[in-house]
């Protein structure tokens, strides 16, 4: 009997996020084995289908990511990470001051993600990005 891996196998979580969405079958099934769907992200429900756009979204504006764990914090019910993306910006990339279209240039993107977890998936998202600093980093500020 197969059982369901839980959103703490983080490596396969960050998959979904790094593994081109062009390369599954079914992208939005994906990301249902792990995320409640809809799930809210910062307080905005999001359906498997909206995670998708979201990670192609960033495979079209970022190639060669890697992500660097640099925190982790479990409880029963929450898993907290601290990351760095190391990406290098090849697509048309979206941010609270307007669009930046592709510059080439690497990029080390600081994330904390909060995530609450239910029943073996991730059922609620809060997400923190350094936009000032990738902002001052595509030359923007």
């Amino acid at each position: 009997m197969e059982t369901t891996p839980t959103p703490m196998d983080l490596d396969a979580v960050l998959a979904l996020w790094d593994r081109p969405v062009g390369d599954r079958a079914d992208a939005a099934a994906d990301f249902r084995r792990y995320y409640a769907d809809p799930v809210p992200v910062n307080g905005t429900p999001m359906t498997a289908e909206d995670l998708v756009a979201r990670a192609r979204a960033l495979q079209v504006a970022f190639a060669d990511r890697r992500t660097e764990l640099v925190h982790r914090v479990e409880t029963a019910d929450r898993l907290v990470i601290g990351f760095l993306m190391h990406v290098r910006h090849v697509g048309p990339y979206d941010t609270p001051l307007g669009r930046v279209e592709a510059t080439g240039r690497r990029l080390r993107i600081r994330v904390t993600d909060i995530l609450t977890v239910e029943d073996g998936k991730i059922t609620d998202i809060w997400v923190m990005s350094d936009d000032a600093d990738v902002l001052r980093q595509l030359g923007r500020l």
